[in-house]
């Protein structure tokens, strides 16, 4: 006999999951910049399809206290109408996230020391003073993998092709793939990552920040390709590795794409 809980939950009109979801980090040194958003378009138009309406967290961390988008209101409106989609923010002074908050971002924290630690970000309720604490630890952002996890790895096997629109991750381990990958497909892994044939889709090793991770396949011809959130897209591809066998890696913070002899 089901219980009145299973019961309420099954005839509930929605339910509430948690899910991993690849988001991308805009680090922001100087917004105010005349050449900001012109340099960005030109780092769009490299990859179009990937940074279309992609989920985008900006990250304030090395902005100075009195820096920042002189309307983060404009600045998100900006954003969107080149296909970024802005959910939140990373850092910044108390000031920073009650702009940012104001133009409808939710505060991430990175997980590092404030700047203010004495005046802690609180969500603001209208007409009243902050009261709601900073939300629990989201992963870190592009380019800035923290230590790596501690966890047993284990390894998960594909054998069929990953076609495009289709999403494979491997929690705490190694994916290995034995067939192709298409164009829009996406591989996720916390560990390595193996495909036994041609790359065409997305591929992001030690997503939860193992540098050590690695990227290996048959013929790299893939639309992106990221270590702990250290990225390259197609367009930045050396001919020297594009449809070569291919080791990827970490080396003293920049991402190595040797051919394998």
């Amino acid at each position: 006999m089901r219980s009145t809980s299973q019961i309420s939950e099954r005839d509930a009109p929605f339910q509430l999951r948690g899910n991993n979801f690849t988001v991308m980090v805009l680090k922001l040194v100087a917004p105010d910049d005349p050449s900001f958003f012109p340099q960005l378009l030109s780092k769009i138009r490299q990859a179009p399809n990937f940074f279309k309406n992609a989920p985008v967290v900006l990250d304030l961390e090395e902005l100075d206290e009195s820096a920042g988008p002189a309307d983060f209101i404009d600045f998100v409106v900006t954003l969107r109408q080149h296909s970024l989609i802005p959910v939140g923010i990373q850092g910044g002074t108390t000031a920073q996230q009650n702009a940012a908050f104001e133009a409808g971002l939710t505060i991430m924290p990175t997980g590092r020391p404030s700047r203010e630690p004495e005046r802690e970000f609180q969500r603001p309720a209208p007409g009243r003073a902050p009261t709601d604490p900073l939300p629990p630890r989201t992963p870190s952002p592009i380019g800035e993998a923290p230590p790596a996890p501690d966890f047993q790895k284990t390894t998960m096997i594909i054998t069929e092709p990953v076609r495009s629109g289709r999403q494979i991750y491997a929690a705490r381990g190694d994916l290995i793939v034995m067939g192709p990958v298409s164009a829009g497909a996406e591989l996720l892994a916390d560990g390595n990552i193996h495909v036994y044939s041609s790359l065409r889709g997305r591929a992001l090793a030690g997503i939860s920040g193992d540098t050590n991770a690695r990227i290996f396949c048959h013929s790299l011809e893939a639309e992106l390709v990221s270590i702990a959130g250290l990225y390259r897209v197609s367009e930045d591809l050396d001919a020297s590795v594009f449809k070569k066998q291919v080791h990827i890696y970490l080396d003293d913070g920049y991402l190595r794409m040797d051919p394998l002899s």
